[in-house]
C-alpha cells in the first residue's frame, strides 16, 4: 500500500476521554497558545489521509474548538465529529464508534490521541509507506518502546470494531506479531502526551 491520499487512509483522533487526572475539560485548555486538541489535529491532518474523525464525548466546546482550528487550517470540510454515545466504558468505545464511522471503502486507519500534541509530521507519512509488504499495521518506536500514532489495516477493522473496556486497541497491535511494521525514530514527540495540568508547562 503506497503512502498517499490515493490510498483511502483516514485518521482518528481519540477524544472523548475524561480527562480525570487532569481535572476534566483537558482537550479545550490551552497548550503553547492553542487549545491542546489542536496539535493532535495539526498531526491527523498532516498524514497522508483523505478525512479526519474526531470522536469525542459530545463536548460543543471542544467540538466547537477543533471546528475552528480546521477552519483556520483550511481543513474543515476533512474534518468529522463523531460523538461516542458509550464514552464512559472507555477508549474500546471510542474505537469502535470512530471505526463504525469511517467511509465503506477505506484501507487503513491512523489512530491518534487528542492528548499528544508534538507527533512529529513525518511520522505518520513513514507509517503509510511501511504498510503493505507484508504488513497490515504500524507503528513508530524509539529504542525498545512503541509510540503513537499506530495505523492500521482493514483487515483489522472487525476487531477494531469489537472492541471492549479501555485497553484500546493493544490487543489487536498484540495479535499482529510480525505483521507489525516497526518504524524507528528518535523524535520523543511520539511518547509525549498532557496528563495533568502541571504538563502544560
Amino acid at each position: 500500500m503506497a503512502g498517499s491520499e490515493s490510498t483511502r487512509l483516514e485518521a482518528i483522533v481519540l477524544a472523548a476521554g475524561a480527562g480525570r487526572r487532569f481535572g476534566g475539560r483537558k482537550l479545550t485548555a490551552t497548550f503553547e497558545g492553542r487549545p491542546l486538541i489542536a496539535g493532535a489535529l495539526d498531526a491527523a491532518f498532516a498524514a497522508p489521509v483523505r478525512g479526519v474523525i474526531l470522536a469525542t464525548d459530545g463536548d460543543p466546546d471542544l467540538a466547537d474548538a477543533a471546528q475552528a482550528h480546521a477552519r483556520a487550517l483550511g481543513r474543515e470540510a476533512k474534518l468529522r465529529v463523531v460523538t461516542v454515545a458509550d464514552a464512559a466504558d472507555g477508549m474500546g468505545a471510542s474505537l469502535r464508534t470512530a471505526v463504525a464511522a469511517l467511509q465503506a471503502d477505506t484501507d487503513g486507519v491512523f489512530v491518534f490521541l487528542g492528548d499528544m500534541p508534538r507527533i512529529p509530521p513525518a511520522v505518520p507519512r513513514a507509517l503509510a509507506a511501511a504498510l503493505g509488504d507484508g504488513f497490515d499495521a504500524a507503528a513508530p518506536r524509539l529504542g525498545a518502546q512503541r509510540g503513537h500514532p499506530v495505523l492500521f489495516a482493514r483487515r483489522h477493522f472487525a476487531a477494531l470494531l469489537g472492541l471492549t473496556g479501555d485497553l484500546g486497541a493493544q490487543g489487536v497491535l498484540a495479535r499482529s506479531g510480525t505483521r507489525l511494521k516497526l518504524i524507528d525514530t528518535l523524535d520523543v514527540g511520539v511518547f509525549f502526551d498532557i496528563d495533568r495540568r502541571k504538563d502544560l508547562g
